[in-house]
């Protein structure tokens, strides 16, 4: 029976109701996605989304954005500008109804915006809710209106300020992100300028540039006339591609359609599918649509042409996909989101779209290219010979049990508790650290894979010799959800896996490799979050009985401070000089994860309650693609140049 004094205390009263924008700060992470650096980040792209969407209308050419020198960020662009008249319904400027009413704009009235960008429809106002201020000018009808807002709140009404240059429109705006929501976070130029880079590829007639004002005015400018073609290009830039770009453009059903691909000498399918500017990190129905024609087209090209002998094996869509680089861009009035992430596309009538105008526009292209299709069968072919030596080694592998679930690894400490959402496994450099990790570990829910020296560099190899490696093996029989397009992370053993490596360059080596592996061939472990890197710390400070863990010289520096010991009075501790001593304070460096003890491993890198733990996201697909092929691939010029310019992040370069 129910408590009656219970049911009586809950009444009216107990019902609350957020107005206006108070419900984004109350709970912001619901709007988006988290508070930390994503969230931060996501603000710019918010306000840069409503400049997209009026250069997909045909209305602007030029965004601007600064980063400001007190952390604020002006987005400028030269579109219509925000009408400043008044909303009827609301009877109050249409500006101000933008900026404070969620769900409010051009976007829901297909006459002001055929298509539009923005996942989640909330845009501008979430930013100005929870921003301690915002600024916006609005240049319209030759003059200039202007409102300030602080905390979502309208500080007086649209005043008109000036008069526009001669035919000059556009919308600006200026932010200060609140920091009682966002807590020690800042704008990193790298993060913005790549998403900026991105939609300049993705709309070819838009010029973006972005400068921060901080430290040495760092800037950039982009406006690719190319299109996806140089979009195609930049990703594969440090690879060796077999023949010029295929580019297909054109609209089928009231769908834009605009694709650019080509084949390269490697052996990864590098896919990256966008709807109105978003990134379907999950795929969907213009992805299937292309993939579908992909294979069918090169299928009949291939048997109209007697390019695949009789007797020989049957090429298959993964056949079709190796060495391929992709960008497949689709504009939909009216996208239907799904899948974990909300960024998989769902409309049924965008896979017929997609699929015919590939097909069509392929189709033409073979017949006038014959030497191009020649070359792409060809390649498909030892492609699918690879397969075949990869299907019979999975085989053998699999009878003698290798790779069966059921007969897990023999150096795998498994954890006790089933379920895999509480069970997390330590894949460890060293089988020294994986002695010490396996006693310091809760045996109920942490399992240890010790890992024997450096896995193989997937990014140069085929499937057939990736199967051979004895460490990769012992990997996919723990985790036990299949490999590569028969991955299934469902099937995962385990909610997190996370990679624990020594902290000097081999550490960092091993690390890059294993997530090499797992972006290429286990990637929805990425995406769904379950893949982390454990931070073991560098220093120990020792004083009397008390220990404390640094993890890079700042740290170390910080402690000593608060200890009242000067750092200058500390020598710089080596490897052959693992310890120090002075004024009491004993400082030892740890060269590896094997000095450990088993108690110090856990306290300081395996305790859920103590230790720290990176998790790797995955922000941008392309960006990743790019940055794997340049650490991991042939060409040492740009690995040069790209550890030459991230030096300085190097403690960060894997998150």
């Amino acid at each position: 029976m129910p408590n009656d004094k219970n049911v009586n205390e809950y009444s009216g009263k107990d019902i609350h109701v957020l107005k206006g924008l108070e419900a984004v700060r109350k709970r912001p992470a619901m709007y988006i996605g988290d508070i930390g650096p994503r969230g931060f980040h996501h603000l710019v792209n918010e306000v840069v989304d409503n400049s997209i969407d009026e250069a997909l209308a045909g209305y602007a050419d030029y965004i601007s954005i600064v980063i400001n020198k007190d952390e604020s960020v002006m987005v400028e662009d030269n579109g219509r500008g925000i009408p400043v008249d008044m909303q009827p319904d609301e009877g109050r400027s249409a500006l101000e109804v933008v900026m404070t009413v969620l769900h409010a704009g051009g976007k829901f009235d297909k006459n002001s915006y055929k298509v539009s960008g923005g996942l989640h429809g909330v845009g501008v106002s979430v930013v100005n809710a929870l921003s301690e201020w915002l600024q916006v000018e609005v240049k319209r009808n030759g003059k200039v209106y202007f409102q300030e807002y602080r905390r979502g709140d309208p500080v007086k009404p649209v005043k008109e300020i000036g008069n526009a240059k001669k035919s000059g429109t556009g919308t600006k705006t200026t932010f200060m992100p609140d920091k009682e929501i966002f807590k020690n976070v800042k704008f990193k130029f790298d993060i913005l300028a790549e998403r900026m880079r991105e939609l300049a590829y993705l709309n070819k007639t838009i010029t973006i540039s972005i400068k921060d004002e901080r430290n040495g005015g760092e800037e950039a400018v982009y406006h690719f006339k190319g299109g996806l073609i140089e979009f195609v290009k930049y990703l594969d830039e440090t690879r060796e591609p077999i023949h010029k770009t295929v580019y297909i453009e054109g609209e089928k059903d009231g769908t834009p359609i605009e694709i650019a691909f080509q084949y390269s000498d490697t052996y990864n399918e590098n896919i990256f599918s966008y709807v109105n500017n978003i990134n379907t990190h999950e795929g969907g129905t213009h992805l299937v649509g292309f993939k579908t024609a992909l294979t069918r087209t090169f299928n009949n090209y291939a048997s109209k042409n007697n390019l695949v002998k009789e007797g020989k094996i049957n090429l298959t869509g993964d056949d079709f996909r190796e060495g391929l680089t992709a960008v497949i861009s689709v504009k939909v009035q009216e996208p239907q989101f799904e899948g974990q992430t909300k960024t998989k596309l769902g409309n049924s009538e965008t896979k017929s779209a997609v699929e015919t105008l590939v097909g069509e526009k392929l189709a033409e292209f073979l017949e006038e290219n014959p030497g191009v299709g020649k070359k792409i069968i060809d390649k498909c072919m030892r492609a699918a010979e690879a397969r075949e030596a990869a299907r019979k080694a999975r085989d053998l592998s699999r009878r003698k049990g290798a790779l069966d679930s059921m007969n897990l690894p023999g150096k795998l400490a498994d954890c006790s508790i089933n379920d895999p959402e509480h069970c997390e496994m330590y894949i460890v450099e060293g089988n020294s650290a994986g002695g010490s990790a396996k006693m310091g570990r809760d045996r109920r829910f942490q399992a240890i894979l010790p890992l024997r020296g450096k896995i193989l560099n997937v990014e140069k190899a085929n499937l057939h010799r990736i199967l051979e490696n004895a460490e990769i093996k012992n990997m996919i029989s723990a985790i036990g959800a299949g490999l590569g397009t028969d991955f299934d992370a469902s099937k995962s053993r385990y909610g997190k896996v996370i990679l624990m490596t020594d902290a000097d360059v081999d550490g960092s080596h091993i690390r890059t490799l294993l997530l090499t592996f797992f972006y290429r061939y286990m990637q929805e472990l990425i995406t769904q979050g379950k893949v982390y890197i454990a931070q073991p710390p560098l220093y120990k400070v020792k004083k009397g009985k008390e220990d404390f863990y640094a993890f890079d010289d700042s740290e170390r520096d910080e402690i000593l401070k608060r200890l009242k010991v000067s750092s200058k009075a500390v020598e710089v501790v080596s490897e052959e000089n693992s310890e120090t001593q002075t004024k009491g304070v004993t400082i030892s460096r740890y060269k590896g994860l094997g000095e450990m003890n088993p108690e110090q491993l856990w306290d300081t890198t395996m305790n859920p309650e103590t230790r720290t733990v990176l998790q790797v996201t995955l922000e941008s697909a392309a960006n990743a693609d790019k940055i794997f092929e340049i650490l991991m691939g042939d060409a040492v010029e740009p690995r040069r140049e790209f550890i030459e310019k991230n030096a300085k992040y190097v403690r960060n370069l894997d998150i």
